[in-house]
Parts: C-alpha cells; structure tokens; sequence
C-alpha cells in the first residue's frame, strides 16, 4: 500500500511540474500582450518625462508657447534624445521627483535608447525584468521551504497572478522593486545559512539594489532585521551582527540619495493620501487589494454598486483561503518559516494599515502592498503543496485542494484574459481617465485637426499617446488666448478652462459645441 501510495505521489509530482511549466509560459504570454492597448496614464507619461532628461517644468514653458505643434515635438519630452542625457535624467528625477528612485528611470532610458521609441518598448523593460520574479522566487522558496515543489508552486502562482501581469506591463518600477525583495530575501536566508562574508556581502549588495528600486524596499529591510533578531533570540550573535554590519553597508551606499529625498521634498507627490476615509470603505479596500493577487475583473470605485455586490462572495473565499494558508503555515511549519512570511506580509502591510484605521489616511494601494502580497503567496504556495502532495491514504482530500489549487489558477488566467484585451484598467484611474479613448476616437476621425487646450501638460501627453500622427496642437498657458490658424477641418478645445472658452466664442465669434467632459468642438467661425 505504502508503495503505491508512494507511486503515486512521484506521478503526481511530475504532472504538476508540467502544469505549471505550461502556467510559466502562459504567464510571460500574458506579460507581452498588449502592451501598448492601455492608456498610457499619468504616473507613466511622468516616468517618459524623467526619461527624456527634461523637467516637466521646462516641457510646460517650451510647448505651451501657443505655436502649431506636432505630435513629434510632443515626443521630444516623452523619449532620450541627444538634447539631453543620462545625467539630465538624474538631475530631474532629483529636482521634481526625488521620492521616485532612479534606478529604473536610468535601466528604462538605456533600454529605450536600445530598442526605439514607442509605449509597448517603454513598457517592455518592465516586462523583462518581471520574468526575473520567476527564478528568485524560486530561490526564496528552496532556500525557506527547502522544497523544489513549493518553489513550483510559487512560480505558478506569480505567473497568472494578476497583480504581477498588471504592474509588470506598467512603466513604473514595481516589477524592479519586486526582483529587488525577492533577491534580498533570498540572499538573506542564505547568508544565516552559510554564514559567510561573501553571503553577507551579497546581501548587502541586495539591499542597496533595492534600496535605488523602490522606497519600500526599507520597510521589508526593516521585517528582515525583526526576523533575525526574533530568530537570534534577541542576542548579539555572529549572524546578528553580520546582518546588522551587511544592512548598514547597505544603507550606507544609499545616503546621498536619502540626502536628496531630505533637501528635495515632494510633499504634493502624496497629496491624494491625505483624502479621510472611514473604517468601512478601507476595509472595503483591503479586501480588494488582497483577492486581486488572484482574482481582478477590473472592477474601479466608478462601476456601479452591483458589480461590487457580486464579487463580495469570491472576494470572502479568497480572504479565507488566505487567513487558513498562513493559520496552515504557522501550525505545520517551522518557526524559521512561518516567521519569515509574517514579516515579509506585515513589512508593509502593518505600517500601511496602521495609516489607514489609526490616522486614516488613503496610503494603502495594490502597488504599495506588494511586498505583502508575495508574502501570501508563498503561504498559498505551501498550503496547496503539502496538501495536493501529501502521501495520505484520503484521495478525496488531494482531489478536493487539487481542486482548489486549479480553480485559484484558472481566476488568474481568466483575470488576465480580460485584462489583456482591455484598453482601460482600474489602475489606470478610469474615474478620471475613461472618457480619453473616446475622445481620441473622435479626434482621430478628423481629416486634419488641431487641438487647443490650455491644460497641464500631463493630460495632454496622456491623450497624445492614443491620437494619431495627423493631429496638430496648440498649447496655450492660463489666460491666454491663442491665435488660430485656418487650414484645419476641425478644431477642438481639450479640457480648457472657463477663460479659453469665453474667449474663443467671444474674440473669434465663434460657437462651441460640448462633446463630453474634457472635448469642445468649434462648430462656426467667421
């Protein structure tokens, strides 16, 4: 019996390592889809801004001079030209954005300098790097679990996650920043165990790779110290003492950058944080930031209240599955273990909640959470393992997590699905961002059109990567009034202000015609 029974869990073993083979490679598919269908939203063209090497103070004085533009001087700020270089860029990520690190923002313009100028190219070096998740998270596993199939496991379950697909199709540094905590994590563990300079050394050198990734990075460095003091016994052992040596290293390669973040301030850069919220929608909020590390339809706080209504079932079975594999992993494990994915889930977990329910302030996003997130799913991870794999005379007990296992995998696959085909995603802030695909649409219909708007650059640069080359602009600062050129088939107003709309009716006798929230048409002109 026992050597059947042993028979079996080697076939099941190798059928699981080709699922989840086919699971990697439908996952890289699902990372370069599409990468150009979504808008390309605010924190992206910023991104493009800092790739550029200009300031977007300088992008908004050059282009809103009131001169014809055409799409390619609009490009000029969204992509490395020879007017500036890498050294531009660091300047402005320290002048205008000196909370976003600028590891990735120098990686990217290498990378786009490379590979050419376009959004899916921008986006790409996201997705390569988000393949990297793959192997570390591997790593992590066997060096935590000592167990290749958990490592299996997780790789699958990061894979079709559709948390992962979404940030690693953004052109922002989330996919970077995950790399850098799985690496620094892994290094970790393995430095306790070798207990060797060179360990300790690499995962200095982790650390400050994370560190120039992403700001909370520090806050899993910080979960990383409680684990070895708690599993030090609070006592001043070698490996405390290499690990508090190793991570001072680490901070030490990172102080001028803290010295900009000190003498730089961005406080406006946070300011939709400062929005109060009660104890109920940010409950409300938590549970969906947690079950889209499995499950996302794209629903947004602008879609109806029944769209919300029906998902609270599978948002509830998957918390539960949630709460019950870390209540698995904490009673089945051991304390080196469960220890380390506590710590890698509370790194931000706790601080981001503390913010919410104690001072209620609206910090806590999907993209801020990650760390936490790769916390549960190595929980997860372990759960399914040990109960698909489990040599136990209870078939019905491997077919029923076996089960769960598939429908868990096959919620991402369908999440990814939809969202490959879609060109607007609640991370893209549709609330305030659904109604520019269709007013490209409209613009893109024209046979020669010019756009006027006396807008911040940043919404026109958001429209300008869904209008065609054929579109003209003309940018005008507030209270000014431009001078309109004929020669175009239509002319339209984008999101202008109450000023540039009296003025063109009044001064050019001219009627406009409201098209939707953010697009006027000039209908007559004499």
């Amino acid at each position: 019996m026992k050597k059947q029974l042993s028979q079996n869990w080697l076939i099941s073993k190798s059928w699981l390592r080709f699922l989840i083979i086919i699971l990697l490679v439908i996952g890289v598919f699902f990372r370069f889809v599409n990468l150009d269908k979504k808008i390309y939203w605010g924190d992206e063209v910023y991104s493009s801004i800092r790739i550029s090497g200009y300031l977007a103070s300088e992008t908004r004085e050059q282009l809103s001079n009131g001169r014809l533009l055409t799409m390619k001087d609009l490009q000029k700020y969204q992509y490395p030209n020879p007017e500036r270089n890498a050294v531009d860029t660091i300047k402005g990520v320290i002048l205008e954005d000196s909370q976003i690190l600028p590891l990735y923002i120098l990686l990217t313009r290498f990378w786009v300098e490379l590979f050419g100028n376009s959004v899916a190219v921008t986006r790409s070096f996201s997705a390569v790097i988000s393949l990297l998740t793959f192997p570390c998270i591997y790593w992590l596993c066997r060096e935590l679990f000592e167990s290749s199939l958990v490592a299996w496991m997780a790789m699958a379950l990061v894979a079709v996650s559709p948390v992962h697909v979404l940030y690693a199709q953004e052109a922002r540094a989330y996919s970077l920043a995950i790399v850098a905590v799985l690496m620094s994590s892994a290094a970790l563990l393995r430095a306790m165990r070798l207990k060797t300079k060179v360990s300790w050394c690499i995962y200095a050198a982790t650390l400050s790779l994370g560190f120039y990734s992403h700001l909370f990075v520090f806050l899993v460095a910080l979960a990383h110290g409680i684990y070895v003091i708690v599993i030090e016994r609070f006592r001043f052992s070698k490996t405390l003492i290499s690990y508090l040596l190793s991570s001072l290293a680490g901070v030490l390669t990172f102080v001028p950058w803290i010295w900009i973040i000190i003498t730089h301030p961005q406080p406006e850069s946070v300011s939709w944080a400062s929005t109060k919220q009660t104890f109920f929608p940010s409950a409300i909020r938590w549970a969906g930031i947690f079950s889209r590390t499995f499950l996302d339809l794209g629903i947004s706080p602008s879609d109806p209240g029944k769209l919300k209504i029906a998902l609270i079932p599978f948002i509830l079975i998957i918390l539960t599955l949630i709460i019950y594999s870390i209540y698995v992993i904490c009673r089945r494990s051991t304390k080196e273990v469960w220890l380390f994915v506590l710590t890698l889930i509370g790194s931000v977990g706790v601080p981001l909640l503390i913010m919410d329910f104690v001072f209620q302030k609206r910090y806590a996003t999907t993209r801020y959470t990650l760390p936490s997130i790769l916390g549960i799913e190595l929980a997860v991870a372990y759960l399914f393992t040990t109960k698909i794999t489990s040599i136990s005379p209870k078939i019905w007990r491997k077919k029923l997590w076996s089960l769960v296992a598939s429908i868990v995998i096959i919620s991402g696959v369908i999440s990814c699905t939809i969202s490959s085909q879609a060109q607007m995603w609640w991370n893209k802030l549709p609330e305030r961002n659904h109604e520019y695909p269709q007013t490209a649409n409209i613009v893109n219909q024209a046979n020669k059109p010019l756009l006027i708007s006396d807008a911040d650059i940043i919404p026109i640069q958001i429209l300008a990567h869904l209008l065609e080359q054929k579109v003209q602009f003309q940018i005008v600062t507030q209270n000014h009034l431009p001078e309109i050129t004929n020669g175009f088939t239509d002319i339209f107003l984008f999101n202008p202000s109450n000023f540039l709309k009296a003025g063109i009716e009044k001064i050019y006798n001219s009627k406009l015609q409201q098209i939707n929230d953010i697009l006027w048409k000039i209908t007559k002109s004499t």
